[in-house]
């Protein structure tokens, strides 16, 4: 009821008024962002657009070139590259037998190597498995010695009743 008076008192008019204006501006400011974050999204969808639009017409061209050139590049792989091979001095055979048996243990080893250099990042998680694994273990060797240790004092246990 203070509240209902309050508001009819000649002196609190002018807070109801102001109370409705600050109501007011504050729908106004929250259309006025809504609308202007909309813009912004829409602007900026548009932006990405255009780029992801260039990049697929830099691509196309790429591919029409190439198209262009598939006869030539036809001719080009199926022509035998050892006709064109440069002439190689006597001198010079002995070294190219060693470099090619070089070349073909490389390529034999190269995916050994690859892999090896692939499991780099692996090492430590693997390093970790192997701590947990020996932890494992020593429990089941301690495990096993008691249990070897029982096994042993039955036995004896046996003879002494066989003995009796």
């Amino acid at each position: 009821s203070l509240d209902l008076t309050c508001r009819r008192t000649p002196c609190f008019v002018k807070f109801s008024e102001m109370e409705k204006m600050v109501n007011m501006e504050a729908e106004i400011n929250e259309k006025f962002c809504s609308c202007f974050s909309r813009t912004i999204g829409s602007t900026l969808q548009f932006y990405f657009i255009g780029k992801k639009c260039e990049i697929l017409q830099d691509m196309n061209r790429h591919l029409e070139a190439i198209l262009k050139e598939k006869a030539a590049l036809r001719k080009r792989l199926i022509k035998h590259r050892c006709q064109e091979s440069l002439p190689v001095e006597a001198t010079f055979h002995k070294c190219i037998v060693e470099l090619l048996t070089e070349a073909v243990t490389f390529i034999e080893k190269l995916e050994s190597h690859l892999q090896s250099v692939r499991n780099i990042p692996q090492i430590p998680n693997m390093m970790n498995n192997m701590d947990t694994t020996l932890v494992k273990t020593e429990g089941l060797v301690i495990g096993l010695e008691e249990l070897t240790k029982q096994i042993l004092k039955w036995e004896e246990l046996q003879k002494e009743v066989y003995s009796n």
